[in-house]
C-alpha cells in the first residue's frame, strides 16, 4: 500500500476538502453512567431539532487511575477494528461522575474528563491543570468520496508544545511539523518509512496517547491544523486511550502498565554480538578465524551471530544448515560454545517454494491465502514466499516446531528479521481483516520466536534481535534500528530512531555498529563503535563487508577492546538500569526530556541521550573528532577523564577516538564491576561504589542485582556536612568506594567506609 497521507480533510483554515462530507457533533444528547462507564450520545445539531440527526456516541472509561479509554462510534453495527492487546490483571480505579448543568464531568485519579453539553466540546485536566482540549469541529466522522470513511480527533497544542513517539522514526525527534503514518515498511533508515510503526505519542505537556487500533493510522501534528494534533483511522469507530503523566516516565510507565512491560534480557545479551553480515559468503572456517581473531586480540565476545546464509541461497527461510558450507554444525556449534560464546542465527516468516516447509505448510493451510483460496505467494528476496499465518494456532506450533531443533541443536537465540511486508489483501485462518493485521503481524511473529524461548530456556533467558514492532511489542525484547547507510549522517538518523522508540517504549535497543549499507571509513567505524558499546545492546553488522575491526585499521582493534571492556565493567549499573526497564517501562536510553522534563533545551535534543538516569551520552556525529553537546544545570563529571564541569550550557571540544563524551550527574553512585571480559559475572564480587558530587544531605541507595533481577547487594551512600559514610545494608559483597581517583575499603566490622571530606 502506498504511504499517502489521508488525515489532512481539510483545505486550508475554513473549509473542508469537496470530496469530504463530514459529521461533528456540537450537543450533548443523553447520557448514562453506569458500572464506572460514561456514555454519551452526541448530536450534529440542536437537540430540539427531533428529525435527520446524526449522532457519534461517546464511550469514556478508566483501565487504571489517570487514564480513560476514549471509544466513538458513528454506526454500531458495523466491525469492530482489531485492537492491540491489553494487560488484564490491571488496577481497578473507581471513577467519579458529576452531571452539571453545563458539563459531565468524570475523574479517575488525578485526571478528569470535562464534556460541555452546549456546544460540544472535551477538555482534559491532570492534577486540576488544563492538559488539552478536543473542540469545535475537532471530534468527527468522515465520508470520503471514492475513498471511504474516517473518523478523526484533534487535540489542542499549546504554545512550546512538543509531541514525541509514534515509533522508530528517523526523522526529526520532534514530530511537530511531521505527517505521520503507522504503516510498518522496509524503508531503510533514510526515509519516512519506518519498520516500527507505534500509534502512541507523547507531549511534554503532560500527557500521552495511544490510538487503539492495528489499522493505517494517520497522525498530522502541528500540520493541517497548526495549533492541534490530529490523528484518523479507517472505518466508523474510534478508540483512543488519553494517559496523564505528568512526566515522560510516568506516562511510560503507564503505557506500559496497559500494554506490558518489557521483559528482561539476560545479562549475556548485553556483551559485544560480532556477524557474519548479510549477503556475505561464509563457512566454519571464516567463522571460526573471526571468533579466534577476537579472542587473540583481546576482545570480549558474548554472542556469534550467523546471518541468513546458514542456509542454502533461495531455500530461505528452511532453517536447515547449508550441508556444503556447514558439514558439521552441531560440532561447529558445540566448538563455539566451548569458547563461552552464545549463538544466534537469523530467521524470517517468509518461506521460499525451493524450502522443504513449503510443502507442509501448505499441506495444513499454515500459509496466508488469496481470496480464491490458493496460496499468497510472491517474488521477494527468494522465489514464490509465502507467509506463514501466525493466526493458525497449528502452524504457531508448526513454525516453532522448527525452531525447537536448532535449540536442541544449541542455538541461543534468533534474528526475527523482516515482518514488515505483509500483504493487505491476504485472507487470514481466523478471519482477521488482512489490512488491520499489516502492522499486527509482527507483534505475532515476535511473540511466537520469544515465547518459544521463554518455554525453552525459562523467564529471564529469552531474547530475540527484531527489527519490526508495533504497540505491545515491547514484551519482546531486543529490537535494532534497521538498515542504515555508513554514513555519519545516517549514525544521526538512527540515534534519532533509537530515541522516538524509546518514547514510543522500547526500552532495549540496538543499531549495526559501522552502518549497514556501504563501509565504513577507519574513523566513521571507530566513533560508531564507541557509540554502539554506550548502547543498550551492541552488534557489529553489515550487508556485503565483515565488521571485524582489523579489517579497517588496527587502531579500530584497540577502540573496540576498550569499548567492549568498558561496557562489561559497567554491567552492575547496566543491568540494574535494564532491571528498571523491566519493572517500571523505562527505556536504558533515555531522551533529555526524559529525564530533564523540565528544561526547555532538552525539549528539542536529538543528538545525545542519558543511559539510564546517571550516565549522558553524547556520540561524536561529526568527522575529525568534533563533538558536541549540552549539559543541563548542575554539576557534571567527565566519565573517562574525571574533569568536573558546570552544566546549563553547550559545549565543543575535540576528542580523540578513544574518547567519547559522557558524563556522570551529581549526586550518583556509579557500582563499577571488576570483570573486562565478560558482561555476565558476579556483580558483588569487588565491586567498586563511584561517588560523584555527593551534596550535603543526600540519602543514596544503590541497587546491585542478581542475573533474574533481584537484589544481590543494596548499599546506602549518606552525606551529612563533611561526612560521607558508605555501608551495606543489604545482601552480601566484596566492595570498596571511590571518591575523586582514592580508595576506601570498608572495614571488617560493620562493612562501613568512612570518608573525611
Amino acid at each position: 500500500m502506498e504511504n499517502i497521507h489521508i488525515m489532512k480533510f481539510t483545505a486550508g483554515g475554513w473549509q473542508v476538502r469537496e470530496d469530504v462530507i463530514p459529521i461533528h457533533p456540537k450537543y450533548v444528547f443523553e447520557h448514562i453512567f453506569e458500572d464506572g462507564i460514561l456514555l454519551v450520545r452526541a448530536i450534529d445539531r440542536n437537540p430540539t431539532e427531533i428529525y435527520d440527526g446524526k449522532f457519534l456516541t461517546v464511550r469514556i472509561s478508566s483501565p487504571i487511575p489517570d487514564v480513560v479509554n476514549l471509544r466513538v462510534t458513528h454506526y454500531e453495527g458495523v466491525h469492530k477494528p482489531l485492537a492491540f492487546p491489553i494487560e488484564d490483571k490491571l488496577p481497578k480505579p473507581q471513577p467519579e461522575f458529576a452531571d452539571t448543568e453545563d458539563s459531565l464531568i468524570y475523574t479517575t485519579g488525578q485526571l478528569l474528563i470535562k464534556v460541555s453539553k452546549a456546544p460540544w466540546d472535551i477538555q482534559f485536566y491532570g492534577n486540576g491543570k488544563l492538559l488539552t482540549s478536543s473542540n469545535k469541529n475537532s471530534l468527527g466522522f468522515m465520508h470520503v468520496l471514492n475513498e471511504g470513511d474516517y473518523m478523526i480527533e484533534r487535540l489542542d497544542l499549546g504554545i512550546g508544545q512538543c509531541i514525541y513517539g509514534g515509533g522508530e522514526r528517523f526523522g526529526p525527534f520532534v514530530k511537530n511539523g511531521q505527517s505521520i503514518t503507522i504503516w510498518n515498511n522496509d524503508g531503510g533508515t533514510w526515509s519516512d518509512w519506518a519498520y516500527k510503526n507505534i500509534p502512541f505519542i507523547i507531549s511534554n505537556g503532560g500527557w500521552g496517547l495511544l490510538v487503539n487500533s492495528t489499522d493505517k493510522v494517520e497522525f498530522e501534528v502541528a500540520t493541517d491544523r497548526c495549533e492541534q494534533v490530529g490523528f484518523s483511522v479507517p472505518g466508523q469507530t474510534l478508540d483512543y486511550y488519553f494517559i496523564y503523566g505528568p512526566t515522560p516516565k510516568e506516562i511510560l510507565e503507564k503505557y506500559t502498565i496497559l500494554t506490558g512491560r518489557p521483559a528482561l534480557p539476560p545479562v549475556w545479551s548485553f556483551g559485544l554480538w560480532l556477524t557474519t553480515s548479510f549477503v556475505t559468503k561464509y563457512n566454519e572456517e571464516i567463522v571460526t578465524e573471526f571468533v579466534e581473531g577476537m579472542q587473540k586480540r583481546g576482545i570480549p565476545l558474548s554472542v556469534f551471530h550467523y546471518d541468513c546464509s546458514w542456509m542454502k541461497d533461495y531455500h530461505w527461510c528452511d532453517f536447515e544448515w547449508d550441508d556444503i558450507e556447514f558439514p558439521d554444525p552441531q560440532g561447529m556449534l558445540h566448538r563455539l560454545k566451548s569458547k563461552g560464546l552464545r549463538v544466534c542465527v537469523w530467521i524470517n516468516p517468509y518461506i521460499s517454494q525451493f524450502s522443504s516447509m513449503f510443502a507442509e505448510g501448505v499441506k495444513n493451510g499454515y500459509f496466508l491465502k488469496r481470496k480464491d483460496g490458493s496460496i499468497y505467494q510472491v517474488d521477494w528476496w527468494q522465489p514464490g514466499c509465502a507467509f506463514v499465518d501466525f493466526t493458525n494456532p497449528d502452524a504457531v506450533k508448526w513454525y516453532q516446531s522448527k525452531l525447537r531443533k536448532l535449540l536442541d541443536m544449541g542455538v541461543d537465540t534468533f534474528k526475527t528479521d523482516f515482518g514488515e511486508g505483509i500483504p493487505e489483501d491476504a485472507v487470514y485462518f481466523d478471519g482477521s481483516d488482512a489490512r488491520q493485521m499489516h502492522n499486527f503481524y509482527t507483534y505475532l511473529y515476535n511473540k511466537a520466536v520469544f515465547d518459544l524461548l521463554e518455554e525453552y530456556y525459562g523467564k529471564g533467558n529469552a531474547v530475540v534481535f527484531a527489527r519490526s514492532a508495533t504497540a505491545g511489542c515491547q514484551k519482546f525484547p531486543v529490537h535494532w534500528g534497521g538498515d542504515c547507510k555508513a554514513t555519519f549522517q545516517s549514525m544521526a538518523e538512527e540515534l534519532r530512531g533509537g530515541l522516538s522508540f524509546a518514547m514510543s517504549g522500547g526500552a532495549f535497543w540496538s543499531h549495526d555498529i559501522g552502518g549497514f549499507v556501504g563501509t565504513a571509513s577507519p574513523e566513521l567505524y571507530k566513533r560508531w563503535v564507541a557509540w554502539g558499546l554506550f548502547s543498550s545492546h551492541s552488534r557489529l553488522h553489515g550487508n556485503d563487508t565483515y565488521r571485524v575491526p582489523w579489517l579497517f585499521d588496527e587502531e579500530s582493534v584497540d577502540v573496540l577492546r576498550f569499548f567492549a571492556r568498558e561496557k562489561n565493567r559497567l554491567m552492575p549499573y547496566l543491568y540494574q538500569t535494564a532491571v528498571e526497564a523491566h519493572t517500571h517501562g523505562w527505556p536504558m536510553m533515555r531522551p533529555m526530556i526524559m529525564e530533564f522534563p523540565n528544561d526547555r533545551t532538552c525539549r528539542y535534543i536529538e543528538t545525545q541521550y542519558m543511559l539510564g538516569s546517571s550516565l549522558l551520552v553524547a556520540p561524536v556525529l561529526q568527522e575529525n573528532g568534533a563533538a558536541e553537546y549540552y549539559l543541563p544545570d548542575g554539576i557534571w563529571t567527565n566519565y573517562f577523564t574525571g574533569q568536573i564541569i558546570q552544566g546549563g550550557r553547550w559545549f565543543q571540544e575535540q576528542v580523540d577516538v578513544f574518547t567519547l563524551p559522557v558524563f556522570v550527574r551529581e549526586n550518583r553512585v556509579l557500582p563499577i564491576g571488576y570483570c573486562e571480559d565478560k558482561p555476565d559475572y558476579d556483580f558483588t564480587k569487588g565491586i567498586e561504589l563511584r561517588l560523584f558530587q555527593i551534596a550535603d544531605g543526600s540519602d543514596i541507595q544503590v541497587i546491585v542485582p542478581h542475573h533474574d533481577g533481584s537484589e544481590a547487594a543494596v548499599f546506602k551512600c549518606v552525606r551529612n556536612a563533611d561526612t560521607i559514610t558508605v555501608n551495606l545494608v543489604k545482601g552480601t559483597a566484596n566492595w570498596h568506594a571511590s571518591l575523586n581517583g582514592t580508595t576506601y575499603n570498608p572495614n571488617d566490622k560493620d562493612s562501613v567506609v568512612t570518608i573525611k571530606l
